[in-house]
């Protein structure tokens, strides 16, 4: 795990503190994979679950990185929240991201009872690459009869295999660089014809969990993520997808210091309740 740098930390700030959160590790494809567990205050029942998967390109961030966001959805939700430290590039190339995240998914759906959840109230949930992997593990899981209920795509990562013109429009000066991206793309090292890197590219996406679609006015990811949500909507998916005015990529992470980014949390904990509850 690459811990995040001491800027983001001020720019998260801590999260939700009466948020319990336990580490463990869970077994997958090419050894142990630690996650972390985040349970909300109070009593009662089966909680619904929500899987996430943290950004950072692929390449950096980790379990530390997104722990205020993890404890502030799992306060805003009253669901399980279990944060997966999937392996990284350059180390581990595509598609290990994919296999850790799938094996996590599998794992949290036959162990929910043990986490206090209930296995039929189910989501996944990522910010940017973290987005890419939930897209992915929502098509998964429909050919693999995990139900889902939802799908949470923060600014996500959709397709590699074309430019769209927010890249360019949004290419400088707003935190994540058209540069930035080929960076992190070279390490991951995606084939981007494959649907597991490019979900755009799945065969079909009839028949996946509803979403919410995500995206920033002054993000490169912006358009990729409105044509993903258009493709879900024309398959026929319950989709909404919101462009945050005057937000850029990274915003769902920066509550502490933009406080008008609130809206895209209090907007992620609502859509969840509505669909886990």
């Amino acid at each position: 795990m690459r811990s995040q740098s001491a800027g983001g930390a001020l720019l998260a700030g801590s999260g939700d503190q009466s948020v319990t959160a336990v580490d463990r590790t869970i077994p997958g494809p090419a050894g142990e994979i630690p996650v972390r567990v985040y349970l909300p205050p109070g009593e009662g029942g089966s909680r619904p679950l929500v899987v996430f998967y943290h950004g950072g390109g692929w390449v950096i961030c980790g379990l530390d990185s997104h722990d205020p966001v993890c404890r502030d959805l799992a306060a805003g939700t009253g669901a399980v929240v279990l944060s997966v430290d999937y392996r990284l590039a350059p180390e581990h190339k595509f598609p290990a991201a994919v296999d850790d995240s799938w094996a996590a998914l599998q794992w949290a759906h036959d162990h929910a009872a043990d986490l206090g959840a209930d296995a039929t109230r189910m989501a996944v949930a990522g910010d940017s690459a973290g987005g890419n992997l939930a897209a992915v593990m929502a098509l998964m899981a429909r050919d693999q009869d995990i139900p889902l209920r939802f799908q949470l795509l923060v600014y996500p990562a959709t397709d590699f295999s074309q430019r769209r013109p927010s890249i360019v429009e949004n290419g400088e000066g707003y935190l994540l660089t058209a540069a930035s991206m080929q960076w992190f793309e070279g390490h991951y090292a995606p084939d981007p014809t494959d649907w597991r890197a490019s979900p755009m590219l799945a065969g079909e996406h009839q028949g996946v969990a509803p979403a919410l679609v995500m995206t920033c006015e002054y993000d490169p990811l912006r358009d990729e993520g409105m044509d993903y949500a258009a493709t879900l909507e024309k398959a026929g998916v319950a989709v909404s997808a919101r462009v945050y005015a005057g937000m850029i990529h990274g915003a769902f992470s920066m509550i502490t210091a933009v406080p008008s980014a609130q809206a895209l949390m209090d907007d992620a904990c609502a859509a969840l309740r509505d669909a886990l509850a």
